[in-house]
């Protein structure tokens, strides 16, 4: 069946949407058939104007400080298209938005790697990225790219960051001998019971349990051990905080002296010169942050971001901003002093030294998981 022109130009603006021709391209086809069908006036709006602004959401606090001032500023200064952001708490909290939003209502968004990478892939949610418009994936390590690729050949979304949770601890009370002897036992001490914070999410509570039981956090042989260790951190527990700036607040203010944490909060921490020291014991919950960009975002520009981000001395200093290192390869570029002495940091490239959640494991979990945490964390 003959296509019209109306129908081949809503195609065209399918396929330029989805990643699957550049911008220079879309906007030269799609001028000589709306020419051609007299419908320049319906198509000279939205689908022909020059882009002006991309949207991105992330964690906020002083991670997307950094990602503004030495990514987005520069790169509004360099091209002219603003940035507008977002911030969320919890992942799951974009996740819930997108679902109910159109296509394009979302774009960019500071996403918490593979086991999250899954969810949007489940829900259809992804877009395909043109990597020939972002060279400079070419410096980020293969060992990030690798789990990403084998979930979808063709990416929506491009290795950041990465970090763990470990644990930090206030070293007027606790010496770094007991932390390390303790290890997440530290966690369920009940000598600092009502001075111990935990982050109040699934995930979180259920892997540091595990480790407290005994158990490998992607195999767990016995689940109703890890929800007895769940309860018993709850009644020792005197906060749950949902946010980074939560978690350096609480522990700034010495509120709690013992926590699960992000490793770049406390390296920032460290550096306002608080007493706090970090530890990631043995099976620790790494984890790696992508920039996944959305279906029906505008590819083009989205890639530009991207590619710009992941410039050598952009993603250093935006790096050396946030205190988590960057997704590019230390035997392909030489990173700095501070990058190397941060939290995590593995200067092999391989990642072979942390511990990351089995995106598949995690997810066929993740529904009666978070529906027995949610019960606990009431009081169950």
């Amino acid at each position: 069946m003959k296509l019209t022109q109306t129908k081949r130009l809503e195609r065209l603006q399918e396929r330029y949407q989805n990643g699957g021709m550049d911008r220079r391209t879309f906007l030269g086809l799609s001028a000589a058939a709306a020419a051609s069908a007299g419908l320049i006036a319906r198509w000279s709006g939205p689908a022909l104007a020059a882009v002006t602004e991309v949207r991105f959401d992330g964690w906020g606090g002083v991670v997307q400080e950094a990602i503004d001032k030495y990514a987005f500023q520069p790169y509004t200064k360099k091209t002219g298209v603003k940035v507008v952001q977002g911030t969320f708490g919890d992942e799951n909290e974009i996740i819930t938005k997108v679902k109910t939003s159109n296509p394009g209502d979302f774009q960019i968004v500071h996403s918490s790697g593979v086991e999250y990478y899954k969810k949007y892939v489940d829900g259809g949610w992804v877009s395909e990225i043109n990597e020939a418009n972002i060279p400079n994936m070419v410096n980020v390590m293969a060992a990030m790219i690798e789990p990403f690729r084998k979930m979808t050949p063709k990416l929506s979304a491009v290795p950041y960051d990465y970090g763990t949770t470990g644990i930090a601890y206030n070293t007027k009370v606790i010496s770094p001998e007991e932390a390390k002897e303790k290890g997440a036992n530290l966690l369920i001490d009940k000598k600092y019971a009502g001075k111990i914070g935990g982050y109040g999410d699934m995930v979180t509570r259920v892997w540091y349990a595990a480790l407290q039981s005994g158990q490998n956090p992607n195999d767990i042989k016995d689940i109703e051990a890890v929800w007895a260790k769940v309860r018993e951190a709850r009644d020792m527990t005197k906060k749950y905080w949902s946010s980074g700036a939560e978690l350096m607040d609480l522990l700034s203010k010495e509120e709690i002296v013992v926590t699960e944490a992000w490793s770049g909060r406390i390296a920032a921490l460290q550096q306002q010169g608080k007493p706090v020291a970090y530890l990631d014991p043995k099976g620790s919950y790494a984890w790696m942050e992508d920039m996944l960009i959305l279906k029906g975002s505008p590819m083009a520009e989205c890639e530009e971001l991207v590619n710009f981000m992941l410039d050598p001395a952009t993603a250093i200093a935006v790096a050396e901003g946030q205190n988590y290192p960057p997704s590019l390869d230390p035997n392909k570029v030489k990173l700095t002093d501070k990058i190397t002495k941060l939290p995590a940091y593995d200067p092999t490239g391989t990642m072979t030294a942390l511990t990351f959640a089995d995106p598949n494991y995690w997810a066929a979990n993740n529904d009666a998981w978070t529906k027995q945490w949610d019960r606990i964390s009431k009081g169950a």
